[in-house]
């Protein structure tokens, strides 16, 4: 559904499979020159409930893509994992996560990103494979999946539900639009250093969650008594800030959407386009 755009081009295939199959894995590589591993299983919630399949397709999984991309001599693998590595700052730390943050995961899903990001550089420094990796903040916009924190909130409101805010709600989150994002990573594929790591960070490294939702019902013009604070998750993360000093100077990439302009974009967005996010809702 979010590539029926491109389905027709003569570049696009579609290969129904799993990142751990070694030999579907493999066949999909044949004739490729460049790998953009995005395939993960990303929800910090169910990788608390359930952390198996988080550390099979996360880490099980980039290894057998590895794997095939050393054997199809593949001239570029680019990893994208996110700031959760980094663990979590305090609400008035002013400092912000870089390339040389130590690595401090806190969940079984960060965990599980923190182990892949660890085998992609290894293959490079053991193998020779020619790699990099961009480590982002929170994603939001369109075809995000309605699980995660804003599309959650706008389809719930939508649906005449309440909107669940973890604890206390003060939980900082960086966020990056989707198509700012998309752009780093084409730089970071067309220019960027092979064997380098590159931080990608959004403009809102002050928004707590509890004001996204307020942000969120004012669009929407809801009223903020649908909002329902519920138990926190173990372990919450209290805040990421990137600091993407690295990208824009080595690369010339910055952030170019700010949030709220793009946070009503989102709102419009699955507003049109309920025949997509009401199905997914519901299994």
């Amino acid at each position: 559904e979010n590539l029926k755009s491109v389905a027709d081009n003569s570049h696009y295939q579609f290969i129904h499979g799993n990142i751990c199959d070694a030999s579907t894995v493999a066949e999909a590589l044949r004739g490729v020159d460049t790998v953009v591993h995005f395939a993960a299983e990303s929800h910090v919630d169910r990788s608390i409930s359930e952390p198996s399949p988080f550390v099979m397709t996360n880490v099980v999984g980039t290894h057998v893509l590895l794997e095939a991309a050393l054997k199809a001599k593949v001239k570029h693998f680019h990893h994208v994992s996110t700031d959760e590595v980094y663990g979590s700052l305090e609400l008035d730390d002013p400092s912000k996560f870089n390339e040389r943050t130590r690595y401090n995961p806190r969940s079984p899903y960060s965990a599980s990103k923190a182990g892949s990001d660890h085998l992609v550089n290894a293959y490079h420094h053991t193998y020779g494979l020619p790699i990099t990796i961009t480590n982002c903040s929170n994603n939001f916009g369109p075809f995000h999946f309605p699980e995660k924190f804003i599309p959650l909130a706008i389809t719930n409101i939508l649906e005449g539900k309440t909107v669940p805010v973890y604890g206390d709600g003060k939980y900082v989150r960086d966020w990056l639009y989707v198509e700012d994002h998309c752009r780093a990573i084409e730089m970071v594929i067309q220019k960027g250093k092979l064997g380098e790591t590159y931080c990608v960070g959004g403009l809102t490294q002050d928004i707590d969650n509890l004001s996204v939702v307020k942000k969120i019902l004012h669009i929407m013009g809801s009223n903020e008594s649908v909002i329902e604070f519920v138990k926190d998750r173990p372990g919450h993360d209290r805040k990421y800030a990137i600091d993407w000093t690295k990208i824009k100077q080595e690369l010339g990439w910055e952030p170019k959407h700010d949030f709220d302009t793009c946070l009503a974009k989102t709102v419009s967005w699955y507003k049109e386009h309920e025949s997509w996010w009401r199905p997914l809702k519901t299994t």
